[in-house]
């Protein structure tokens, strides 16, 4: 008997289903497990995850059962090709981010990168294991006989049992961690938990009813927020308002982190000229990147309204048309302040030209005012020094004084640089991402000397402040091993964090320099100017803190609920003593956790419902 004779009758509709299912089961915890590198903390953990895809899986797999007269072999093969698609989805963009891709982050794809340079750099040969066994698949499903159908009693059985696995598996989640559904920002937790197609699910759902919360949200749900952040008063400082009146710069420095700063490469400094302005700047070196999904648009956004990023995608795309009482409207309004934006990259790119409106900017200089070539561009964009020295000549001409943001791109994964522009050696580590992203830094700090150099030949540097932050983390945990080489040191979860710290600078000419230790944020640079330039009275919620005066007591809260403390780190829901870089005793950081669930959630009340428009600002 031919063997294509053989095939028809040894397999049908409910082998080849059962079969499936095995296999997407297989795979799914392979990923889950390895790719995904969750943190195992028990054998519940462990439970979970092999229980959980096999319900959803089940329930999906039925879809092509449904037609009781043959064999659905058109819908089967595309289930599984969408399964496989959107695992390898996920594990591609976990790789980077380590994260899960979200409803909203599909439709700001472009912004986190289409197939390139970066996209392959994270690509593995092994990866074509998962595709494996959609060829065998596909021929199985082939070669089966039209007319095959599958009997009654097996779909019944099917399904009811995918509806048990499915219940049962959210009911064991739930015991486990009961908060897991109003935290729906932990997504690690929530895919370990619930899996990632009934993640998948959720994440649907939750983005499906979202816009229903500005249609319901009143004046009255103003009133948590405003008394909450208005308990947040600053000290008073002895430098409060010696930048009154002057120009402010922002630059912000692409996935700059602060180890770079006083770092050496083969005898040779990465950062020299930042080494030497925090010798006469004030210097934060415990800030924390708190950006999530939105990543450089995050800080932006952070910097300009001191309130937390969405979970879930970009403000900049999600909330444009918000009402903000940001940076610009006030400095505007108290000093009479021009704002600018200059970046080198398209004005769509994030929204940013809808956004800027209406955070109230004045100008956009984007990529259609710059002289951009295949010379003087790499990677996303065009290079920091032409950049730099191109956005000299449109600040000069700006009406003073003003408000600026300068936002470089040169220092971005896969951190690419012609070899006439590397300053310096590449490092030895073991990865290759490490190695190239110091030569990236090193050129962004000489652009940036130049254009401080620039701002002297201009006769602005003395009425300027310049602030200098890191927007977010460069090395993502997949490439932090060559960090930890470079750096000498251990893996381990509280050095993670400490990874995650970014440099922030405050340039005040003529002031003497000065180090502040003490941890903070992103989301505390806005209330740290604004006491420099003089301007205290800013009537609107705002969770961040002066960094010379922030409160001891006051995490700082990333957006997956994780927080870092004066003496403990929480992350993955383990809590971590700070010092020893062991496990915490049982329940010490239970004392922040509900003040990180409370202001995260207040945080998303105020952006989903658009609260801020019933405030009269």
């Amino acid at each position: 008997m031919k063997i294509k004779e053989k095939l028809r009758l040894t397999v049908n509709p409910q082998k080849l289903v059962l079969f499936a299912l095995i296999v997407l089961w297989l795979k799914t915890v392979i990923v889950s497990l390895i790719g995904f590198n969750f943190h195992i903390q028990s054998a519940a953990d462990i439970l979970l995850i092999l229980l959980n895809p096999i319900g959803s899986l089940v329930l999906i797999l039925s879809v092509c059962l449904l037609f009781r007269k043959r064999f659905n072999k058109a819908i089967f093969i595309a289930i599984n090709i969408i399964i496989t698609g959107l695992l390898y989805g996920d594990l591609l963009y976990y790789r980077f981010y380590t994260d899960f891709v979200t409803v909203p982050i599909l439709f700001q794809f472009k912004n986190v990168g289409g197939l390139g340079p970066s996209t392959l750099e994270l690509m593995s040969f092994w990866d074509l294991l998962l595709f494996a066994d959609l060829a065998v698949i596909i021929l199985l499903a082939i070669k089966m006989k039209n007319t095959d159908s599958i009997q009654w009693p097996f779909i019944k059985k099917f399904v009811v049992a995918g509806t048990v696995l499915f219940v049962v598996t959210a009911g064991l989640a739930l015991l486990k961690s009961p908060y897991l559904f109003s935290t729906a920002y932990d997504r690690e937790q929530m895919v370990k938990s619930i899996g990632p197609y009934n993640y998948h699910l959720f994440d649907i759902s939750y983005a499906a009813f979202s816009p229903l919360k500005k249609v319901l949200a009143t004046e009255t749900d103003t009133i948590a927020a405003v008394n909450y952040t208005d308990a947040k008063e600053d000290e008073e400082t002895s430098v409060q308002g010696i930048a009154e009146g002057k120009n402010v710069v922002l630059i912000s420095m692409e996935s700059t982190q602060n180890f770079v700063i006083n770092q050496q490469v083969n005898g040779e400094e990465i950062t020299p000229f930042l080494n030497e302005l925090i010798n006469e700047s004030y210097y934060f070196n415990s800030i924390y990147d708190q950006t999530a999904q939105g990543k450089t648009s995050d800080s932006e956004f952070m910097v300009d309204t001191s309130l937390y990023p969405l979970s879930s995608g970009s403000v900049f795309v999600r909330k444009p048309s918000n009402v903000f009482n940001a940076l610009p409207k006030i400095l505007k309004d108290n000093g009479g302040y021009y704002s600018a934006v200059l970046h080198g990259n398209d004005a769509d790119f994030w929204n940013r030209e809808n956004m800027y409106n209406e955070l109230g900017y004045d100008r956009f200089f984007s990529k259609v005012d710059y002289e951009v070539n295949e010379e003087n561009s790499v990677n996303y964009g065009l290079k920091d020094i032409p950049f730099f020295e191109q956005s000299a000549e449109y600040i000069s001409e700006l009406p003073q004084p003003f408000y600026t943001r300068l936002i470089t791109l040169t220092n971005h994964f896969p951190f690419l640089l012609d070899e006439e522009d590397q300053l310096i050696s590449e490092a030895a580590t073991s990865q290759d991402v490490v190695n190239r992203y110091v030569t990236t830094v090193r050129y962004q700090d000489e652009a940036i000397r130049r254009l401080f150099d620039q701002f002297k030949e201009l006769g602005l540097y003395e009425d300027t402040v310049f602030v200098l932050y890191g927007d977010h983390y460069g090395i993502s945990e997949k490439y932090e091993d060559g960090v930890l080489e470079l750096l000498d040191l251990e893996p381990s979860p509280v050095h993670h964090v400490e990874l995650q710290k970014v440099p922030v600078i405050i340039h005040v000419p003529g002031q003497a320099g000065k180090v502040f230790s003490n941890i903070g944020g992103e989301i505390d640079i806005r209330p740290t100017l604004l006491s420099l330039l003089g301007i205290t009275d800013v009537d609107t919620p705002s969770f961040g803190q002066n960094l010379m005066t922030r409160d001891h007591d006051q995490p700082v809260i990333f957006r997956d609920g994780s927080y870092v403390s004066d003496q403990h780190i929480y992350i993955n829901n383990v809590c971590y003593d700070k010092k020893s870089g062991e496990e915490a005793e049982e329940g010490a950081c239970n004392s922040n956790l509900e003040k990180v669930r409370d202001e995260l959630n207040m945080s998303d009340e105020i952006l989903n419902g658009d609260l801020l428009r019933f405030l009269d600002l």
